[in-house]
């Protein structure tokens, strides 16, 4: 059933082909009109399904029919219709404004009305593509020069048998790993300031001294309440 419902329409079913008991049978008055009316035609079984449209007849030409107007065969055999060689039309090549200008400022033109009257004096033109030393000599190739693409390398099946390639991945990987750990401790490690060395190696404590008028350095005391030298060191040795 999968290639009758694939296959094209057939044409409009007829009144002369609708059988007795069959699915299209009309009772009474029948006209073509019905078997042409999509919504009445009803499906026949195991057969494509009828499009409803008018076809016409048999030696009808579809498209556009256009006359000859070559003569076929024999106007071809007897006449034959040559091409009229075209004129060479000079191609008139634009100005060439930079050769102008160049001009232009050797002869000491320095406004836009100056140099107007100069690109009217002289009208210098570019020269033509066709005269260029590109087209008359081509560009020197070396003789063993190969056209195309080169021939790509053969494939090293031994390494890709023992997984070579992946070794040489996972070394590459494992150098980049080591090389971001190092750089990573780089930047982790924390610079000394002047606070963290003065805590791991303090200063010396500074001997604390009373200022004396330098003319009373050297003066020795007029009074002494010590009974005794040794009294004295004594006294000032539990003080200091």
């Amino acid at each position: 059933m999968e290639g009758v419902e694939g296959a094209a329409p057939r044409r409009p079913l007829t009144l002369a082909e609708v059988e007795p008991g069959s699915e299209n049978e009309r009772l009474g008055v029948a006209r073509d009109s019905m078997l042409r009316n999509p919504l009445i035609v009803k499906a026949e079984l195991g057969k494509p399904q009828r499009n409803c449209y008018t076809l016409p007849g048999i030696d009808f030409a579809y498209g556009l029919y256009i006359e000859r107007t070559d003569g076929g065969v024999p106007e071809a055999i007897g006449h034959w219709n040559t091409i009229k060689p075209r004129t060479h039309l000079v191609r008139e090549m634009p100005r060439d404004y930079i050769a102008m200008n160049r001009g232009a400022l050797k002869a000491g033109y320095t406004t836009a009305r100056e140099y107007n009257l100069y690109y009217k004096a002289k009208d210098i033109r570019r020269k033509d593509d066709e005269n260029s030393r590109f087209n008359k000599c081509p560009p020197e190739l070396p003789a063993d020069m190969t056209y195309g693409i080169k021939t790509r390398s053969c494939t090293p099946f031994f390494d890709l048998f023992h997984h070579r390639y992946q070794q040489l991945w996972m070394e590459q990987q494992r150098a980049l790993t080591r090389a971001e750990r190092v750089e990573k401790k780089k930047k982790e490690k924390v610079r000394e300031t002047r606070t963290t060395l003065l805590r791991k190696n303090p200063l010396p404590p500074k001997e604390e001294s009373f200022w004396h008028l330098p003319s009373l350095e050297k003066v020795k005391p007029h009074l002494s309440t010590f009974p005794d030298h040794e009294a004295r060191q004594k006294a000032f040795s539990a003080t200091h």
